[in-house]
């Protein structure tokens, strides 16, 4: 327990400087980061023994942060100069050249390479990075500096982190019934029930608060849109952790990693995260690109 709590104290000091220097490359250094370990996380949990595509597939997942917008350096980097660079070569033919060397890989190293390495190891180089860099795309979603861009990540983060931590406490307090004992027996709909009601509720005060500090308030109509997918996308926040779960049980492992000591890894802390990231992302072109 003593283990945890230091953790915990030195990662939210993280987050309080991250979010203290949100608005200059801070932000993207420590998505790089966290995408380049979670990858890794994947590839060795998955017993992908290749090492050419495990060391391609961690140094591309921590680029594709840099990619995300033009943006991204400010102000460190001008829009302009690195829009010049991240544009030079369309993001379709990174993709490709990275499927292809993984393929590649697979036909010389044929006897350790399996084609199940490489479809994990494209899962983890590309589209883990690519969750993890809506928290820079999300920053800069109505340009530099955007304030509702900043409330959007922390919508994604209170639907993932605040799911969890009620469906713990209500699940301890109130638990009876298994919501899937298969997969993750200590989860209860009870458990449920309570992250999700406990998501809504620190939602709605995050709005309160943003409303009352922010340049431009979120409209009444904006404020609908939101509380109406909160709950949809808590409950995507829980299918992620189990998701997590399940592909633990594949890979016969207890945690995804040990770089946060008691608690795991990037994947064990960011799984729910990656799924409410997706969603806020897919609602934010829908609803306010």
């Amino acid at each position: 327990m003593k283990t945890r709590v230091i953790t915990a104290a030195v990662l939210l000091a993280v987050l309080a400087l991250v979010v203290w220097q949100i608005y200059t490359p801070a932000l993207v250094i420590v998505v790089a980061f966290l995408s380049a370990v979670a990858s890794n996380e994947i590839m060795r949990c998955a017993k992908v023994s290749n090492k050419f595509i495990i060391i391609t597939g961690t140094v591309a997942s921590a680029i594709i942060p840099f990619f995300s917008n033009p943006s991204c350096l400010e102000p460190v980097v001008s829009t302009e100069k690195w829009q010049s660079v991240i544009g030079a070569v369309p993001q379709t033919v990174y993709i490709i050249v990275i499927c292809l060397a993984f393929f590649l890989a697979m036909l010389k190293g044929y006897s350790h390479t399996k084609f199940e390495d490489v479809a994990v190891s494209i899962v983890a180089s590309i589209f883990v990075p690519y969750v993890f860099s809506i928290l820079v795309r999300l920053r800069d979603l109505q340009g530099y500096r955007s304030q509702f861009g900043i409330y959007l990540i922390f919508f994604a983060l209170i639907c993932a982190l605040a799911t969890d931590s009620g469906a713990q406490l209500a699940g301890m307090a109130f638990g009876k019934h298994k919501m899937s004992p298969n997969i993750s027996p200590k989860k209860t709909v009870e458990g449920a029930v309570g992250g999700v009601v406990f998501s809504l509720i620190l939602n709605f005060v995050a709005i309160l608060l943003y409303n009352k500090f922010a340049n431009a308030p979120i409209s009444k109509d904006s404020i609908i849109v939101l509380m109406c997918f909160a709950l949809p996308i808590s409950i995507l926040g829980m299918m992620g952790d189990l998701t997590a779960s399940v592909l633990k049980r594949n890979f016969s492992v207890k945690d995804f990693g040990k770089i946060f000591p008691g608690h795991g890894g990037v994947m064990d802390r960011f799984d729910s995260s990656l799924f409410t990231l997706s969603a806020t992302y897919a609602l934010t072109l829908a609803f306010f690109s």
